[in-house]
């Protein structure tokens, strides 16, 4: 049972609970738990085999540790069972889309009997919304483009699900005997921001005693195709899992194939063609003469290339600057030297400054930045000017008692509509780090909110740029402002851009890193971590990077302390 069918349970228990209309508190608190069981990346199932408490878990108390267990033994759990009774089985689902809360939702329900997202589409489409009170047709239209960005995504998972789910089949697959070897391949090898199934190559001499293996996996609720070449399963989350059987002289090759992407293998398939070559899933063949197969670098350089990183296989000019010898030599996990975006106790964090520093020292990291909401936000507790005046020198007491770490005083500015910062400028220059970010009025149209991030990007007082188009995948549409002009802001003030790593945001998006990256601006990936757990997610944002062509240098907190205090020393 993974992580995230629990995390989508306590989601679903907050969900029926919201619409009708029970204690705030009470939601809050399945709220959190869906979010700390979700971000964890050891597996619940694990921890409560090696006998870990599960109480030791930001916001998990006895009574949600219970509702864990029996997520783990059933798959849901009474309590959830229950109050589906009480609503239609879709209707919850109506939260999701962008602009609708508990109370519209109700009285879509009691109003039109709208039960799920293809009633509301029907609805919203007709124009039967806009009529209802406190609705109008801005609201229907809101609706309309809620559900398209929905249905983006539809039958897509996030690629930290995608991730734990791989972890947990990786365990399984690593105790079947008569499995040698295995290996994801597909948009999870690329790590795309989500993905539609995994891929999974396995060498087996025995291929029926390993589909035996494979099939005694617990979470697969479906077989889909079982024979000799493939078998097909949907696990209990509903992601389909395809395990493919390779010869181990084909497995290189199989791995190119299957790692796609089309447009990549496409043009690689040109270029044998002009060798008089064929490549395939089985190999590169002349005549009928295999040439290479068996490792993907000897089919590369049989194709007169070097080896090409997964994550570049888009057909975004990979393939050229492979046959010039221009790769760029891809920003790794282990060049990251620091965290510059965390959220403490002060505000909506659940743990306190010392807490982020300890751990970020436990992960080899010479610094972390505590950046605290500013006072816009008022439902993360945003601080106001004197108390982050208080917050900072709190955190810099700690910071003093500290040895070889530094943990900078920061925050999260609000950008206001007007391109005002939402505390005063005086504050924010006696800060070690400043993030500007936007929070709100995402629907600005294109020349206002421009104007709006580069009077922030402009203000002298930002070191860096938040989740830059401000999106939530799946739920939120980018903000639309002109790319090029706000980039050339940034590198002439000195402004960098951040790579948002939490797996909703994956914000600056990786064909913007490159552009950026061609226009000279820098980069910072950071984890917004909310928990001592988020700060294991910077993986996700080392992925966009490494999508985006970034090199080591093109990422400010690849630096070492002693250099990135140069480097934010005001002149």
């Amino acid at each position: 049972m993974e992580n995230a069918r629990i995390a989508a349970v306590f989601g679903r228990i907050a969900d029926i609970l919201e619409i009708l209309g029970e204690n705030a508190f009470r939601i809050r608190s399945y709220r959190n738990a869906s979010r700390t069981v979700g971000d964890l990346t050891e597996t619940l199932a694990d921890m409560v085999a090696e006998g870990k408490d599960l109480t030791d878990l930001p916001g998990i108390g006895d009574s949600l540790a219970g509702k864990i267990r029996e997520i783990l033994a059933s798959g849901t759990c009474e309590m959830l069972e229950d109050l589906q009774k009480r609503l239609p089985a879709h209707l919850p689902d109506l939260l999701h889309v962008k602009g609708l809360g508990p109370k519209k939702v109700k009285v879509l329900y009691e109003r039109l009997g709208i039960q799920s997202l293809g009633d509301l589409k029907t609805a919203a489409g007709a124009g039967k919304i806009r009529d209802l009170d406190g609705m109008g047709a801005k609201t229907e239209q809101n609706i309309l483009q809620g559900l398209a960005t929905l249905e983006s995504e539809a039958g897509r998972i996030g690629i930290k699900e995608a991730a734990d789910a791989v972890r947990a089949l990786g365990r399984h697959l690593d105790g079947v005997e008569a499995v040698r070897r295995w290996q994801v391949a597909g948009s999870f090898r690329r790590r795309r921001e989500t993905i539609g199934d995994l891929d999974v190559l396995v060498e087996a001499p025995q291929r029926e005693q390993a589909a035996d293996g494979i099939l005694a996996y617990r979470p697969i609720e479906t077989i889909l195709a079982r024979g000799g070449q493939k078998v097909s399963v949907a696990l209990v989350e509903g992601l389909q899992v395809d395990f493919r059987f390779v010869d181990t002289q084909a497995f290189g090759a199989a791995m190119m194939y299957f790692t796609g992407s089309k447009a990549h293998n496409i043009v690689l398939r040109k270029r044998a063609q002009k060798r008089r070559l064929k490549l395939n899933e089985y190999g590169l063949f002349r005549g009928k003469r295999r040439v290479a197969g068996e490792t993907e670098e000897e089919v590369f350089a049989a194709l007169d290339l070097p080896w090409i990183p997964p994550e570049l296989r888009e057909d975004r000019g990979e393939i050229d600057a492979a046959a010039e010898r221009k790769l760029p030599n891809l920003v790794e996990p282990a060049d990251i030297r620091g965290d510059l975006h965390a959220h403490s106790t002060a505000t909506d964090g659940a743990n306190t400054p010392r807490q982020l520093a300890d751990a970020a020292r436990q992960r080899g990291y010479q610094y972390l930045a505590v950046t605290d909401h500013s006072q816009a936000v008022t439902i993360a507790g945003g601080l106001k000017a004197s108390d982050l005046r208080r917050h900072a020198d709190r955190v810099r007491r700690v910071n003093a008692d500290l040895d070889g770490f530094w943990l900078l005083a920061g925050v999260e500015v609000d950008i206001l509509n007007d391109g005002r910062l939402d505390l005063p400028q005086k504050v924010l220059e006696g800060l070690d780090w400043v993030v500007a970010s936007v929070h709100s009025a995402f629907s600005l149209a294109e020349a206002k909110m421009t104007d709006r991030i580069l009077a922030a990007v402009r203000s002298g007082v930002v070191h860096c740029l938040g989740h830059p188009f401000g999106r939530i995948i799946g739920r939120r549409d980018p903000i639309r402002f002109d790319v090029d002009r706000v980039f050339e802001a940034c590198r002439e003030a000195g402004v960098c851009l951040e790579i948002n790593a939490y797996p909703d945001r994956l914000d600056l998006p990786d064909v913007y890193c490159k552009r950026a990256r061609e226009m000279g601006v820098t980069m910072v990936i950071s984890t917004d971590a909310h928990k001592i757990a988020d700060l294991d997610l910077m993986e996700f944002g080392v992925s966009v990077a490494r999508r985006g062509w970034l090199e080591k240098a093109d990422v400010l907190n690849t630096l070492s302390a002693s250099s990135l205090r140069k480097r934010l020393t005001r002149s």
